[in-house]
């Protein structure tokens, strides 16, 4: 074996690597263990104890230390549908955004064709710009766009003479604006929003954003928080120097207003050292902030007794640091600026409490309003507070975003990134009262903070009086953040409002199950894998088993480096790559035993055994990973979890099998060792098999024919049940205290949403999967409400069976056109990928129409099946993002078996003269000389998904049932209907 050494060094390079990357999970996992068992059931005092070591060093490498936060940040993640919480899709409304470019204008071909674009937007991939352009055109093409959009805002980019692309060109510019705007407003609102790993993606190319919220119990705060309206203001500040007084007064009276104790700041148990603080070096040094760390005794030490000394005299300042610095001669002075004090983000609810409290408040002007600043000023979440001069009378801000007219990233003459914002006329007056009050006093320049949300995003020093209402904001600034803060200017100027079009939640409970049914499948599945490669192939197998196990740690290894999400799909992923995993090492074995047969030595046959099976190893493996690719690129949700680990899988399953595996052999060849292949009840198998595959082709067509023509017809006259993915609604897991029937679950809903909704046992006979359209075209959180409002009402008509919502799901119109678009691209850009595939390697054309033919007809049968059998099994057969994951994962594990049928076949038309021998004779050679590898193969896949049919849960039961039944039909396929076609194609040709 050449390039030994290479490759085991980069098995170690790679072992550390992924080793590394899963002992954050671990360092992490072991912290929370540590937080449970300290708090003893206490939920808040587990979720102090992890608060309280946030910042704390946990895992330390000697080159490299991590907080836990880091630690969190780092380790491999749990799905939503393993953990709980809220999956939601959010559109930005494009076409509001046009209507605000042109100051919502009444022209009636201008609304026309806006109302047009929406319709074709919702089953079109093309960018709504364009279908408005378009149809704008259509409806009146002698009307240029810019007598619509040539407006005082517009004036410096659009003109009455700027021709049509020149207004597409701006009206682009400003929809990926908006969206990049939108995006950044809705990334803060989650960070403030105290979700523990929240995960936030602006789908590329689209005006959608994904996010996921683990752990969410309140969908409606969050759908309010989503949806709500941007709020961009302008508001004096008072100076630091104002306000360090009032703080002052403010901590002695809080002191005399609580009976303070250290179970008032921090939980029982905790120690605590506080240190001098220093700003002078502006506020991203390193604060001393409340240092928490664990306590390895439990008793009080010096610090401890400190912190409790100072906390009870100093309740405010326990919580929140006063801007102060020191001087030169190192004297403590007030800093200078607009913050006026620093907080961890764990204690910015508590500084909120004190400084609401009326004795608190009463220290303060009344004019007085306290705003945290958006961002961390430094690694260990360290916020800054700022007090706003609310001195209107109706308490609105001075200044609102709806004066801004433009507002874009510079540079400056210097070469430094600034913000240049322009206000309309209005705008421009109220600006130059309020910098010329802020710059008046040239020895104590003021500062003017820039509010979004109700919180600050920057509060810039005013130098002088700016009039004509351009403004140019400068400072320490880097380019992203001029380009962020541009954005935050713009908020207000052109609104484009961001609507929930999906939303999927998932109960704890329902997490926990899942949680569960995976790892009991995964578990299960691996042991029965490891004990039929074992017996099947003795002492090989043991050494197969070995590299099962190496590919496992290395899929998981890499998921946590990625920052992958676990999800139940991805496991599903997990467990079938253990399945099939084992197929290289299967057919180099079977290569192996041919070669030990003929009567070569054992180092010998190791050699020909692997290298005569590169070949079929190299082609399965990328067909599949064809299927792979296309589905990662396609899918969304769990079908993208599933296609991550399946590639993943994919490349570590080759890596194990051929390198791994090898490296062992070579070990035992070193010392002299001969391993065994078979045992007394394996040896043998399929050896003198003699079956006559194309003689009975026929019998097999009829066979596919009648499934597939009566599947059709069940089609036809029965339809197929398409999940809520495919069809736009909504859908509700509802647990019953009691078995429930389903008509009497229909006839109550029936009632509430005026026509009956779609019900069906989900599992056990006390649960229900409810799915419906109602009101499903109307967006908002009032239809969210008047949905559940009407479900739970139905649900407690029934009777004293009380139901719970264990989960729900919404997909809107859009969405599911989408998802139905991109499911038919999936399967046909799959076939058209393997069949160019196929061509090249094999060189006929015929392999290739084998192979699309026997595609079809794998995922013919899978959709005859579904339908045949729908509402027949006690199981759902939905068509949804699963059954397409399923059948594109089918099509590439059929076509893993048809090339590995093909690339033997071939070998055997190479080997041997067909004129003279016969075509026929040939191909059922080749076919009888692998069916050792395609039983084996396809019975440690079906064990698998056997057992994640069985023990993996609901959710996958449809799944697991469509994976096996195209796993049974691609075996069958590859050698009773791909082959024979080829046959029938080259006999059509001579």
């Amino acid at each position: 074996m050449q390039g030994k050494g290479a490759i085991r060094f980069f098995a170690i390079a790679l072992s550390i690597a992924c080793l590394y990357s899963l002992s954050f999970t671990f360092v992490a996992n072991s912290v929370e263990s540590d937080a449970k068992e300290y708090a003893a059931g206490d939920i808040k005092r587990e979720k102090a104890y992890l608060d309280s070591m946030e910042t704390e060093v946990v895992y330390n490498l000697g080159f490299a230390k991590f907080t836990f936060q880091e630690c969190k940040q780092l380790q491999l993640n749990l799905g939503l549908d393993l953990k709980g919480g809220m999956n939601v899709t959010m559109e930005i409304s494009l076409s509001d955004l046009v209507r605000s470019m042109a100051n919502n204008n009444t022209d009636t071909t201008f609304n026309k064709a806006i109302r047009i674009a929406e319709q074709k937007s919702a089953r079109s991939d093309q960018n709504f710009i364009d279908l408005f352009s378009n149809e704008y055109k259509n409806l009146d093409p002698n009307v240029k766009l810019a007598s619509v959009f040539a407006t005082k805002e517009n004036s410096p980019r659009i003109t009455y003479n700027s021709s049509n692309d020149e207004v597409i060109k701006v009206l682009k510019a400003e929809a990926q604006s908006a969206i990049d705007r939108s995006f950044n407003i809705l990334r803060t609102r989650i960070d403030k929003f105290g979700v523990t790993q929240p995960n936030i993606q602006l789908q590329q190319g689209s005006n959608r954003v994904l996010i996921e919220l683990p752990g969410v119990t309140d969908p409606e705060r969050v759908r309010k928080l989503l949806q709500g309206s941007a709020q961009l203001e302008f508001w004096d500040v008072y100076a630091n120097s104002e306000v360090i007084g009032y703080l002052d007064k403010a901590n002695k009276s809080l002191k005399d207003k609580l009976a303070i104790s250290k179970t008032d700041v921090l939980p029982a148990g905790d120690t605590t050292s506080i240190a001098t603080t220093d700003t002078a070096k502006k506020a991203d040094n390193d604060l001393a902030l409340l240092k928490n760390v664990k306590s390895d005794t439990g008793k009080k030490d010096t610090a401890d007794k400190s912190f409790a000394t100072f906390a009870k005299d100093n309740p405010l300042f326990a919580v929140l640091n006063p801007n102060l610095g020191q001087n030169e001669q190192g004297q403590q002075i007030v800093a200078p600026g607009p913050v006026v004090g620093f907080a961890l983000l764990r204690d910015t609810a508590k500084v909120n409490q004190y400084l609401a409290m009326p004795e608190v408040k009463s220290n303060f002007p009344s004019d007085v309003r306290f705003l945290w600043g958006v961002k961390s000023i430094n690694a260990k979440n360290v916020f800054e507070l700022y007090a706003i001069r609310a001195n209107t009378r109706d308490g609105k801000a001075p200044l609102g975003g709806e004066v801004i007219s433009d507002a874009r990233s510079d540079i400056d003459q210097k070469g430094n990134p600034e913000v240049i914002m322009a206000m309309n006329t209005d705008g421009a007056k109220v600006w130059r009262r309020m910098t010329a009050e802020a710059s008046a006093d040239k020895d104590n320049k003021k500062s003017i903070a820039i509010v979004l949300d109700n919180y600050v995003y920057s509060a810039p020093t005013v130098q002088n009086e700016i009039s004509g209402g351009v403004s140019n904001i400068s400072g320490s600034f880097t380019v992203n953040e001029t380009k962020d803060l541009a954005n935050v200017l713009k908020a207000g100027k052109l609104p484009a409002p961001a609507r929930i079009v999906e939303e999927a939640i998932v109960g704890p409970s329902l997490g926990q199950e899942a949680i569960n049914a995976g790892l009991i499948s995964s578990v299960v599945g691996l042991i029965v894998v490891l004990i039929f490669m074992a017996i099947y192939y003795n002492k090989a197998g043991v050494i197969a088993d070995l590299a099962l196990f190496a590919n496992v740690f290395f899929i998981m290894g890499i998921l946590a480096s990625l920052g992958a999400v676990i999800t139940l799909p991805g496991i599903a992923g997990i467990v079938l790559t253990i399945g099939m995993s084992v197929d290289a090492n299967v057919l180099i074995y079977e290569r192996i035993r041919e070669e030990l047969e003929t009567g070569k030595s054992f180092r010998m046959a190791i050699a020909d055994g692997f290298r005569n099976a590169y070949s079929s190893i190299i082609d399965a493996n990328v067909v599949t990973l064809i299927s792979g690719v296309i589905l990662y690129a396609f899918g969304s949700g769990p079908i993208l979890g599933f296609a991550t680990t399946l590639i993943i899988g994919i490349v570590t399953s080759l890596f194990a099998a051929i390198f791994i595996s090898r490296l062992i052999f070579e070990g035992q060849i070193a010392k002299d060792k001969v391993v065994s292949f078979t045992n007394k009840f394996t040896q043998g198998f399929f050896k003198d098999a003699d079956f006559d595959f194309l003689s009975r082709r026929k019998i097999f067509y009829t066979i596919s024919t009648v499934i597939i023509v009566a599947g059709i017809v069940s089609i036809i006259f029965r339809g197929l049940s398409f999940g809520v993915d495919f069809k736009g609604g909504r859908t509700y897991v509802v647990r019953f205290d009691k078995e429930v029937s389903v008509g009497d679950v229909r006839t109550a809903l029936a009632k509430e949403f005026g026509g009956a909704p779609e019900v069906k046992t989900f599992g056990s006979s006390n649960q229900v999967k409810i799915t419906t359209s109602y009101l499903i075209e109307k967006g908002g959180d009032e239809a969210e409400k008047q949905v559940e409002g009407k479900l739970m009402n139905g649900l407690s008509s029934i009777g004293d069976n009380t139901g719970k919502i264990l989960s729900q799901q919404k997909v809107g119109p859009t969405i599911a056109d989408d998802i139905k678009t991109s499911a038919v691209w999936a399967i046909l850009l799959s076939l058209a990928a393997v069949f160019f595939y196929i061509y090249i390697r094999f060189k006929r054309w015929q392999f290739g129409m084998g192979a699309m033919v026997a595609l079809l007809h794998d995922v013919l049968i899978l959709l005859s099946l579904f339908s045949i059998f729908n509402g027949i099994l006690p199981f759902s057969l939905d068509i949804d993002q699963q059954f397409i994951a399923a059948v594109l994962t089918v099509m590439g594990y059929s076509m893993n078996d048809t090339v590995v049928v093909f690339d033997r076949v071939r070998e055997y038309m190479n080997l041997h003269h067909t004129k003279n021998e016969g075509l026929a004779p040939v191909i059922n050679n080749a076919l009888n000389s692998t069916l050792s590898r395609t039983m084996v193969t396809g019975l440690t896949t079906m064990f698998v998904l056997i057992i994640l049919f069985i023990f993996g849960g609901e959710i996958l039961r449809g799944f697991s049932f469509a994976m096996l039944i195209g796993v049974i039909f691609g075996t069958y396929s590859s050698l009773f209907v791909a082959t024979p076609i080829v046959v029938d194609f080259i006999r059509k040709e001579k």
